[in-house]
């Protein structure tokens, strides 16, 4: 990225796309009847599951595809008692977003069984019939955690922000793992986070009192913006914007905005374009109803984006930023025409 970068309007959707490996079929006639997809989601607040729900809607109403959607909002026994109540709908074909693999797997099961193909998009239901979307987590952390060791030169004392099972956060914190291993100057001196309705400001808590704690910390690693928003939050409450650097993950115009703010400590993240794999996700779903067979894991594409591209290129939105990084946009994974 650099002064080179065009801005403008990306295109999401593209109905008439190029054929890949995937394979692709004709988007349903009018006269036909529609198809029906269910969207069962753990979590809907927060930028990134704003917008990626926004990219899923505008991919199925290109398609002319129903799409039931239900918000389990944080609760893990109401996301598998809606994923029950969607199969017994008799949907065409079942995307589940985000969740706990002990609770999505019995329903999961039970749709596969019945002939239901399920999409999955960061929860791995532990069936390989069903078609698993990933936004290359393991690369993620890898470019984020490479730009912090650039940075730190791989020493100094490193604050982690991760909650155990979650498959996104369990797979960047597994290179994370690695990643210590191979800098033995980084030195984590604490772990904190939350997964809750207030992510951002519970995080934000908890960093503060870390790194009270623990006054030689040169960088926060935190793998999910709410995580970022919040370690940002916290440096910034203590004004130690010249010591530390955040290295976060995952992006919407909101982070954009905090990345950018002067004096903002949140240096680096390294994202899918969230509408982007919303757009995906349905595009697999309406492939696999269709009868096309998908080859799994789908990867989506990330990009390291960092303050100082942002900055030079003035981008202040995910339009601007899906016009300046046109790797983001994926229309030729999964096309539909």
């Amino acid at each position: 990225m650099g002064k080179n970068l065009r801005i403008g309007v990306a295109a999401i959707g593209a109905m008439a796309l190029a054929t890949t490996s995937f394979g692709a079929v004709a988007a349903q006639e009018d006269t036909m009847e529609p198809i029906e997809i269910a969207l069962i989601r753990q979590l809907a607040e927060g930028d990134y599951f704003q917008l990626w729900e926004a990219g899923a809607q505008r991919q199925a109403d290109a398609l002319g595809v129903d799409m039931t959607i239900y918000n389990a909002r944080n609760d893990n026994a109401q996301q598998a008692l809606d994923l029950e109540t969607a199969l017994n709908a008799q949907p065409d074909a079942i995307i589940i977003d985000h969740g706990f693999a002990e609770t999505m797997a019995p329903a999961g099961l039970m749709a596969l069984d019945a002939g239901v193909p399920v999409v999955a998009f960061d929860v791995n239901i532990g069936d390989d019939r069903a078609v698993q979307i990933e936004q290359s987590d393991f690369d993620i952390a890898a470019k984020g955690l490479e730009q912090l060791v650039a940075d730190s030169g791989g020493e100094g004392d490193v604050l982690y922000v991760y909650v155990a099972g979650f498959a996104p956060l369990d797979r960047r914190n597994e290179v994370w793992e690695q990643v210590k291993a191979d800098n033995p100057g980084l030195n984590q001196v604490a772990q904190i986070g939350a997964v809750n309705d207030s992510i951002q400001v519970t995080v934000a808590d908890q960093a503060l009192a870390a790194l009270q704690a623990n006054p030689d910390v040169v960088a926060v690693f935190a793998p999910f913006d709410e995580f970022a928003k919040g370690a940002t939050l916290a440096v910034e409450e203590l004004g130690l914007q010249d010591q530390i650097k955040v290295y976060g993950a995952d992006i919407s115009t909101a982070d954009i905005g905090v990345m950018t703010a002067a004096d903002s400590p949140w240096v680096a993240t390294v994202a899918a374009d969230p509408g982007n794999v919303g757009a995906v996700s349905v595009r697999a779903a309406y492939l696999a109803a269709m009868g096309e067979d998908i080859e799994s894991p789908v990867i989506v594409p990330v990009a390291l984006i960092t303050q100082d591209a942002l900055l030079e290129a003035d981008v202040q939105n995910m339009e601007q930023l899906g016009a300046a990084v046109p790797e983001l946009q994926t229309p030729d994974l999964l096309p539909v025409e």
